[in-house]
């Protein structure tokens, strides 16, 4: 019998050590992370509305976590399939393993397809609606992000946040089909406006990998200065969608209108012409707290109020 040396056992390791992180870098496991706290914000709120038991839910909240996983990890399998070429140019992107190889368009079909299924089947047991809008969004992602605005218009941001404002419907769903209620849709109009200036930050950030790779993103086709007015605009009427969630809670209304007042103000006060890299920065980094801070103070207030009814 032949024997293994000890470099040959080495690769071997450093292969299969390395196989979680080349599925968790295809399936985009980061975007999965923050769109389950969207989902959890928008159950959150079910349960309060409808004073459904935790408890008595248990069951249709795992599957959805774990339906949601699945379907949003599809999406960015897909996304990550038919974006090769572009994400070849680009700095952050280019180590991906459907550019690298390591994941072939077979191999991601298969596991796209696959996990597809199981997302459907898990958000099905939980709620037929939670399904339906679990597979909206994921083809709202594909077809008219990915495959067709990305790539054509500048108006590609406001196109993706609508498979970006999903989530909360999908967690929602998965407590009661009812969708006429103003608090599921006043977090869905805040995850709308929210998207414009956090991608834009983005988009000013890795200004030169976009215009490499031929991306029409806002600050690349109608520049900077565009791209700053655009961005206080939706602030404003982020700002003013503070309000809609003042009949469900006052608390969470001011919250709300604190924290997108402050970043409306550090737009304002530390935007530069000549540092516009610095104040994109800066914005992408307050984004992410300011949407964290209005999930996570909505899902403590309506679990919490739930519990003490």
């Amino acid at each position: 019998m032949k024997t293994i040396n000890n470099e040959s056992q080495t690769n071997i390791s450093l292969e299969y050590s390395s196989i979680p992180k080349v599925f968790f870098d295809t399936i985009k496991i980061g975007i999965i992370k923050s769109n389950l706290i969207a989902m959890f914000a928008g159950l959150s709120l079910a349960l309060y509305v409808f004073d459904a038991s935790v408890t008595a839910n248990i069951i249709p909240i795992i599957l959805s976590f774990l339906g949601s996983s699945f379907i949003i990890g599809a999406a960015g399998v897909f996304n990550n399939l038919y974006d090769r070429d572009i994400d070849a140019i680009m700095e952050r992107t280019k180590t991906r393993p459907t550019v690298t190889g390591r994941v072939d368009t077979k191999a991601g079909l298969i596991l796209g397809i696959t996990i597809t299924l199981i997302g459907a089947v898990m958000l099905y047991i939980a709620s037929p609606s939670a399904a339906v809008f679990g597979i909206l969004g994921l083809l709202l992602y594909v077809f008219p992000y990915t495959m067709w605005t990305k790539r054509t218009t500048v108006y590609n941001t406001e196109v993706g946040s609508l498979s970006g404002a999903v989530p909360p419907l999908i967690g929602w769903a998965a407590i009661s089909p009812e969708l006429g209620h103003f608090e599921i849709w006043a977090l869905v109009v805040t995850m709308l406006l929210w998207q414009m200036p956090h991608f834009y930050g983005i988009a000013i950030r890795r200004f030169d990998e976009y215009k490499a790779a031929g991306v029409p993103m806002l600050p690349v086709v109608k520049g900077i200065g565009r791209t700053y007015v655009q961005t206080n605009v939706y602030l404003v009427l982020l700002l003013l969608s503070s309000f809609l969630f003042w009949p469900m809670s006052p608390f969470i209304a001011i919250v709300a209108f604190v924290v997108s007042l402050a970043w409306l103000i550090l737009s304002v006060t530390t935007f530069d012409a000549k540092e516009t890299k610095k104040w994109s920065q800066r914005m992408f980094i307050y984004s992410i707290n300011h949407i964290t801070i209005i999930f996570l103070v909505i899902i403590a207030y309506s679990l919490i109020a739930q519990l003490m009814r």
